[in-house]
């Protein structure tokens, strides 16, 4: 299952966590506000989408709507219709987008990194809904588009039905901790990474502080792009760009270099 190559754009500039979001400035992360001032500075965007109870593809990280809402629980439980009247925290006037909303906004000017958060709970077989609403939202636009998922199988099902869009793995350590709902032995597995062939990947964005993790190596080596997250300062891009070839940003504003030399 061969891969479309990653655009080149997506080397080209950083890419910015969540859009370049800032609450003392009133844009919170994944946020029209965030991903127009990220596309005013050229720099790609990183998002993130969950599922509306009526099945269209959300712009939100969490799994529930407290954190970054003052509305309470799962996000799953509403409708699009519903979600997109909620105003996001830290805002005058953003309310939680759709996909379809933010492509309109971007307009194809920059790059856009979209992870599916994972509906299955245990980085299962599960999926499919997402996948489907995801693919459907983004038919005709014409900009740059990498998909992405930590679940294999999400990446596998957005090979079947977009087998022309390029899309890779979400990866990191998989420490329990940090996934408390999957069970020890699928975590132990996915530990070593062994999906980037399987499922066709075309690169992986990996967790930055674990990029000397010997599979990863390996990809790159093997000449599979990597990406990386979550950064957050100057310092911490020039130790990873030896390691990767571009970064997912926040916090601080990097320069818009190209880093595909750093291969």
């Amino acid at each position: 299952m061969q891969a479309p190559a990653l655009p080149a754009s997506f080397l080209e500039a950083p890419i910015a966590h969540r859009g370049l979001h800032d609450m003392a400035e009133g844009r919170p992360e994944n946020s029209l506000g965030a991903f127009t001032a990220a596309t005013a500075l050229g720099y790609g965007i990183e998002l993130d989408l969950q599922l509306s109870k009526d099945g269209e593809a959300i712009v939100f990280h969490d799994y529930f709507l407290d954190r970054l809402t003052s509305e309470k629980g799962p996000l799953a439980q509403r409708t699009a219709e519903e979600l997109c009247g909620i105003s996001l925290l830290h805002s005058r006037a953003d309310r939680i987008p759709t996909l379809a909303q933010v492509l309109a906004v971007v307009a194809g000017r920059v790059p856009l990194l979209i992870e599916l958060k994972d509906q299955d709970g245990e980085l299962g077989e599960n999926i499919g809904k997402l996948e489907a609403a995801t693919v459907k939202a983004l038919q005709g636009y014409s900009g740059d588009v990498a998909l992405m998922s930590f679940n294999p199988h999400s990446v596998a099902e957005l090979a079947r039905l977009a087998p022309t869009l390029s899309r890779g793995l979400t990866t990191c350590d998989y420490l329990k901790q940090d996934w408390p709902t999957v069970p020890e032995a699928r975590l132990a597995e996915l530990r070593l990474l062994p999906d980037a062939t399987r499922v066709g990947s075309g690169f992986v964005s990996h967790q930055a502080d674990d990029l000397n993790n010997p599979q990863v190596t390996k990809l790159r080596a093997q000449g599979l792009p990597v990406l990386c997250w979550t950064i957050r300062s100057p310092e911490q891009e020039a130790t990873v760009r030896k390691a990767a070839d571009n970064i997912t940003f926040e916090g601080y504003l990097p320069a818009s270099a190209d880093l595909s030399e750093s291969r």
